[in-house]
């Protein structure tokens, strides 16, 4: 029997992705050898990151002006890796706070901060105030600021923005002021427009690859150095410790270090299928017919309720309560064998979350549904 995985990450891959990448874990390509084994500077290993690469700018619509890089370290290094980067001795750093990774990201602009004895994190925008269960709308930027910093999807909350525009729109009449954007857990799920943004990073686990990758999407004329000493590089970053620079990694073209070789292959493999299946506007309209469908549920059932606001509603993490407490076990029986794997929600929130990632089929979201409707008629 299949099992339909909503885990919010690592979470589900493309099944012919799985397929390949078992071979290559054998043998890559008639090499004699196995993925695990070869060089990072083989022709084989280049021509994988080469082509991971630019299947990344074709599927975004990325510019000659950004950079690619895979890197190591996840989210949490580019927490503190792009506050260092971008920030300024005696500028603000600001932070729309919505959740548990933007929370995550604001302490580690504090952490540095305090380490400088310079410079200030300002959250210029929250939802805490409802235990994160909106986006917040008026986003009012009353200081310059170094950066402005968000997060586009909430896995925990279920919340995501839809539109970018909010955020471009407060920092349009600050011309210093750069957009960094964690896009973790909803990248390639839709279009979007890269030109608006000058950092956008996002661990590979979600809709990319398995863990170990992270993908930095960064604009070069940033941090490559120039006669004019003008950009980021030159103006403050003379002593950062070398790896936490990107000018080393756009140097070095994700080779400073062994980069994670099979984590990379298995993205490229990702974004192969991706393109296959029609790319990006495909997968957009796939996720909001997955989206609907399991919502449609949540607010006809009499037994569920959403957890987010209706308008702020994530399509990859669908998070919703069961009203009676008397029925969890139940309907945790009728997951389980019903082959419903990772719906438990975070101890944050509680109640179930559905995790519906680009690899997911519609098929999974009816079964659940099925179950949601099952259990509506035993109680």
């Amino acid at each position: 029997m299949k099992v339909h995985n909503f885990s919010a990450g690592p979470s589900i891959l493309p099944e012919s992705v799985i397929q390949e990448a078992a071979k290559a874990v054998i043998e890559l390509e008639n090499t004699g050898l196995s993925l695990l084994e070869i060089s990072h500077r083989s022709s084989y290993f280049i021509n994988i990151i080469e082509k991971a690469k630019a299947l990344t700018k074709e599927l975004l619509n990325i510019s000659e002006e950004y950079e690619v890089l895979f890197l190591q370290g996840g989210a949490s290094l580019q927490f503190y890796m792009s506050a260092l980067n971008f920030a300024t001795a005696k500028g603000k750093s600001g932070y729309i706070d919505t959740g548990t990774w933007s929370s995550k990201a604001i302490k580690e602009s504090e952490k540095m901060t305090q380490l400088q004895a310079a410079g200030e994190t300002l959250i210029v925008a929250s939802s805490k105030d409802k235990n994160y269960n909106y986006i917040p709308k008026n986003i009012t930027i009353n200081h310059p600021l170094d950066y402005l910093h968000f997060t586009s999807n909430n896995t925990i909350y279920g919340t995501q923005f839809h539109s970018f525009k909010n955020v471009t729109e407060s920092i349009q009449d600050a011309a210093s002021t750069y957009l960094i954007c964690d896009m973790s857990s909803d990248i390639f799920s839709k279009k979007i427009n890269v030109n608006d943004f000058d950092l956008i990073y996002a661990g590979a686990q979600k809709n990319l690859g398995p863990a170990g990758a992270t993908l930095i999407i960064v604009r070069k004329d940033l941090f490559r150095k120039n006669p004019q000493n003008t950009n980021l590089n030159s103006r403050n970053h003379k002593h950062l410790p070398t790896y936490l620079n990107y000018s080393t990694h756009i140097e070095k073209e994700s080779m400073f270090n062994t980069p994670p070789v099979f984590s990379i292959y298995v993205c490229m493999l990702t974004l192969k299928w991706l393109k296959k299946l029609g790319g990006i506007s495909v997968i957009e309209e796939r996720n909001k017919k997955k989206a609907e469908i399991i919502y449609s549920e949540i607010d006809r059932n009499s037994l569920f309720e959403g957890y987010t606001n209706k308008n702020d509603r994530s399509n990859m993490n669908a998070t919703f309560i069961l009203k009676k407490e008397e029925l969890i076990d139940q309907f945790n029986k009728l997951c389980n064998d019903a082959q419903i794997n990772g719906i438990h929600g975070h101890r944050s929130v509680g109640g179930y979350r559905a995790s519906m990632y680009n690899a997911l089929d519609v098929e999974s979201v009816n079964t659940l549904v099925e179950v949601m409707k099952t259990l509506e008629k035993k109680a």
